[in-house]
């Protein structure tokens, strides 16, 4: 039975798995990102060519960067991406290959079949080095008029004319951001440390617990800037640290102590669940081979 590749393209990891039509892992693998050009490109042959030769069905990419169609423009953490279009390198395979925006994979991954499953209106959010984006209207994915729909790092939070990036989305929802402070609060020399951080946090450090509320009220701050414009039933939260449960209690209580002292939200603006995503690590993975099989089928989310 043929099956499909995924690929999910990260600035650390270019991880990669087989799976077959109902999103059943078959194996996976993963491998250090190169950052330069011809090495990567020569990274990501060697996998797909290693399982070409097990006559897959179809190919199936997600990439930072803002995508049209299958080609990558700009790309994140991997700069080089731009221009880059997987369908045209890999044409002469003759099966289907589709690339699709790392956030919006991680939603159509939650849509097929997490904790977002068939839902019309709802929304992913990665809270990783920045904040990735996904966003489900009406049933169809949000691409917008330039491809660049759910691209959350760049939402104002504060406005101001010197502002910087301090005050966009990207920087305050920054997880890796928020460890680095709750370490340097509890004096961990490794600012990196996502478990120590939280065992502060969940140990009830007032320091940590401080930093952790912090951050969720930011959080809060962005579901409520995409609920004024798109109207969701449900938001899932994903990324590393969503696997702490106290991270989304806390996103919610955030939300609901807000509403408490902004009643004109509370009556105007009807609250989204906020729910913990279902896939962690995996979903890219999951995301793109569901993009992928919706092009096969010639169907539109």
């Amino acid at each position: 039975m043929k099956n499909y590749l995924s690929i999910d393209i990260g600035g650390t990891n270019l991880k990669y798995a087989l799976l077959d039509n109902d999103g059943n892992i078959i194996e996976k693998g993963k491998t250090k990102s190169p950052h330069e050009k011809e090495k990567f490109l020569a990274t990501v042959d060697q996998v797909v060519k290693k399982y070409a030769e097990k006559d897959i069905k179809g190919l199936a990419f997600c990439a930072p960067g803002k995508i049209e169609h299958t080609k990558i423009h700009f790309g994140g953490a991997l700069p080089f991406l731009d221009g880059i279009d997987f369908a045209e390198i890999y044409k002469d395979l003759n099966i289907p290959v589709a690339v699709i925006n790392d956030g919006k994979a991680s939603v159509l991954a939650e849509n097929w079949l997490g904790n977002l499953k068939d839902l019309q209106n709802c929304a992913a959010i990665t809270l990783g080095s920045g904040v990735g984006g996904g966003i489900i209207v009406n049933g169809r994915l949000l691409n917008g008029a330039h491809f660049q729909a759910g691209e959350l790092s760049f939402m104002a939070l504060k406005m101001a004319k010197d502002m910087g990036f301090d005050n966009i989305a990207g920087t305050m929802g920054s997880a890796v951001r928020m460890v680095s402070q709750v370490n340097k609060a509890i004096g961990n020399d490794d600012e990196t440390d996502g478990l120590a951080a939280f065992e502060a946090i969940n140990s009830g450090n007032e320091q940590a617990l401080k930093i952790l509320r912090s951050y969720c009220w930011d959080v809060v701050g962005i579901i409520i800037n995409i609920q004024s414009v798109v109207d969701l039933t449900t938001i899932a939260i994903g990324g590393g640290i969503s696997a702490q449960p106290i991270l989304v209690e806390e996103i919610n209580r955030a939300y609901d102590q807000f509403l408490d002292q902004m009643p004109m939200y509370k009556m105007t603006l009807t609250r989204p669940k906020i729910v913990e995503a279902k896939f962690k690590n995996d979903a890219n993975l999951f995301g793109s081979l569901y993009n992928l099989l919706l092009h096969v089928n010639g169907e539109k989310l």
